[in-house]
């Protein structure tokens, strides 16, 4: 048996933009466009045939992979990473190349796929477990599994149409993380949930990983992608840019998006076709000026303008600090706010403040990274991926280690001395 558990040799995928998609007419609306048709073919006689537009959404994109590895993937948004999971997961057919799969493939593509809001969520399990290539016998079986590993034992019976958008994901993802195929595609589903149900969904991921099935994971986590994928692919403009070890490949795909340059302000074009996006980020000291370098004992303000061009349910930002070495030293989202701020904004311009208290990080160098995302927007997990947007500085000039102070925060703890009669504690 060949030890390769996927071949990609030299795959392609074009696109043409601006075609509508068709739709089911009714049988009136077929004569008539029947009868009308010699008119317009007249009404065209002459002018000029407009040419088609078409868009590479890969090109040329050739790699193996081993059974048993996990291999990260990672990219701006647009870059084809997803294009690529439905081309192997053979949801879409590429325009040219091949590849070879060898095994059963499981697909994590669009978590939620699938489910039936009037069903309850016991019925969905079955529903969505069909769906997925899962038989009744082994739903049956990994039923008391999925439902433990959601988290709702209390709402089973519950139609799904009465479900929170965490609740209707967190049992997805429980039944897609059940599949036992020996190849897993997985596009940036592990954002899903509150924080302790992402902590699950990657310590399944990492068992998955270390049960030797083979792994594909797409996601704009970096710290996800060092953790769990030895091994990492870069897809540029439908391209791959650079492969091999993940720490390098990352390390280079963090410094090509790294749009900080030398100053405390950043700011982005508008593009009309995004719901949401970044316009400016500027990093500010306590005074309200511009600043990239600041004191411990000093709070840290990042002010984001941001701009609404159509309301986008269940959105939510996301902020990572990282140091020097790449280690993420605290992260961020919108949902630490109750309710989440950013959530369903109507459409207009906004600002942000995002403030990092003093004596919160210790003394070093810093970049901040910054995504902006929805499990309910219908283009797509990720909504806007400015990326790392500005890099700052910290110093500790008051403290007595200073600027030697080792470890990730400045705080100053308390050591309260008081004089005692006995050097045993006492007992109750």
């Amino acid at each position: 048996m060949s030890d390769l558990a996927i071949r990609v040799e030299n795959l392609s995928k074009r696109y043409r933009i601006g075609v509508r998609q068709q739709r089911y007419r009714r049988f009136s609306e077929t004569v008539m466009d029947t009868f009308s048709a010699p008119i317009r073919r007249l009404r065209s006689l002459g002018k000029p045939t407009p040419p088609e537009e078409t868009i590479w959404a890969l090109k040329e994109v050739s790699f193996e992979v081993e059974r048993g590895e996990v291999l990260g993937i990672i990219g701006r948004n647009g870059a084809g990473k997803t294009t690529l999971l439905k081309i192997l997961s053979r949801i879409t057919e590429p325009t040219e190349g091949r590849a070879e799969i060898h095994g059963r493939v499981g697909s994590l593509l669009e978590v939620g796929t699938g489910f039936h809001s009037e069903l309850t969520g016991r019925e969905n399990v079955y529903l969505n477990g069909a769906i997925l290539g899962m038989k009744k016998a082994e739903i049956d079986r990994k039923f008391d599994e999925i439902v433990a590993f959601s988290g709702i034992e209390k709402f089973l019976d519950t139609p799904v149409k009465r479900y929170s958008s965490g609740m209707r994901v967190r049992l997805a993802f429980a039944v897609a993380a059940h599949l036992e195929p020996e190849i897993m595609l997985v596009d940036e589903v592990l954002a899903v949930g509150d924080f302790q149900f992402q902590k699950k969904c990657l310590g399944k991921m990492g068992e998955v990983a270390r049960g030797g099935r083979t792994v594909l994971f797409v996601s704009h986590r970096m710290s996800a992608i060092r953790q769990l994928c030895p091994t990492c692919l870069w897809i540029d403009n439908g391209r791959i840019r650079k492969t091999g070890a993940s720490s390098p490949v990352i390390d280079c795909y963090l410094a090509a998006v790294d749009k900080s340059g030398e100053t405390a302000e950043a700011v982005f074009d508008e593009d009309p076709e995004k719901e949401f996006q970044l316009r400016c980020v500027r990093l500010l000291n306590e005074e309200g000026v511009l600043a990239q370098r600041f004191d411990c004992d000093n709070p840290v303000i990042i002010e984001l303008a941001c701009q609404v061009h159509r309301r986008v349910p269940g959105l939510y930002g996301y902020l990572s600090v990282s140091r020097e070495d790449g280690i993420t030293a605290m992260v961020s989202d919108s949902f630490d706010v109750v309710p989440n701020p950013l959530d369903d904004l109507p459409v207009g311009t906004y600002s942000v403040r995002i403030t990092i208290p003093a004596r919160t990080l210790g003394p070093g160098q810093y970049s901040v990274y910054l995504n902006f995302a929805s499990l309910l927007s219908f283009k797509g997990f990720s909504v806007d991926t400015p990326g790392v947007v500005c890099t700052f500085s910290l110093d500790d000039f008051v403290s007595r280690r200073g600027n030697k102070r080792a470890g990730f925060f400045s705080t100053q703890l308390s050591w309260d001395v008081s004089r005692v009669s006995s050097l045993l504690p006492t007992e109750n």
